[in-house]
């Protein structure tokens, strides 16, 4: 299982690798669109970084310019990209275009039936947005439990998405997600709990150690 920050804010990014825990960044347009920069100067920066996986999605629709843009991609974050291709008829066709060091991740998939043509294509990733799921269908983590039936046994994975809380967090991935990426402010609870901090308190209160 892997931790993602969900951003493509550097500072934000600069803060998580400090965690040692967190083995990547996720951007999409949105949060592209939001830096005071234009998007491939925000993805050489987040390269830069050198976390780990970086994720960048496609914004071209037609089948021409997909590839295009996923060539420049790999251009600016290398070994560490992974492609991020909406479920379109185009995005489904030109995975089998791509050479095979660019891993894809299947974004913004709402059916278990997305799901199996994205394990018959043979990618890496799919990406499950939870809370939005939950919100239109009803149930994002029974999405979640299906998807990963049948999804079992093949190497496409499952990248829980759209997380509101460390409970939805751990909720995902007891339901069979493989990995999470989170936003900033809910990667920064995933260490928190109140008992915790009472324990903690406790001790310092209480007990003794070495004298610094």
């Amino acid at each position: 299982m892997s931790i993602f920050v969900d951003t493509a804010d550097i500072e934000q990014a600069k803060v998580a690798k400090e965690y040692g825990w967190v083995r990547g960044i996720t951007t999409n347009p949105i949060l592209l669109a939001k830096s005071s920069n234009s998007a491939a100067d925000t993805l050489q920066q987040l390269a830069g970084l050198n976390m780990g996986l970086l994720f960048y999605q496609l914004v071209a629709t037609s089948k021409a310019e997909m590839l295009k843009e996923s060539h420049l991609a790999k251009e600016i974050a290398g070994d560490q990209l992974v492609l991020k291709i909406p479920p379109s008829e185009h995005g489904f066709k030109i995975i089998q275009q791509l050479p095979p060091e660019i891993p894809c991740c299947i974004t913004a998939l709402y059916s278990v039936a997305q799901a199996i043509v994205a394990r018959e294509s043979g990618v890496r990733y799919i990406a499950v947005y939870v809370n939005r799921a939950t919100k239109l269908l009803g149930d994002g983590l029974s999405l979640i439990t299906d998807m990963a039936g049948v999804l079992k046994g093949s190497q496409t994975q499952i990248l829980a998405a759209s997380l509101k809380s460390p409970l939805e967090a751990s909720a995902a991935i007891l339901s069979g997600a493989d990995h999470l990426t989170l936003p900033f402010y809910v990667l920064n609870k995933l260490t928190y709990h109140e008992n915790s901090e009472e324990a903690v308190n406790q001790f310092n209160s209480n007990g003794s150690g070495l004298q610094i």
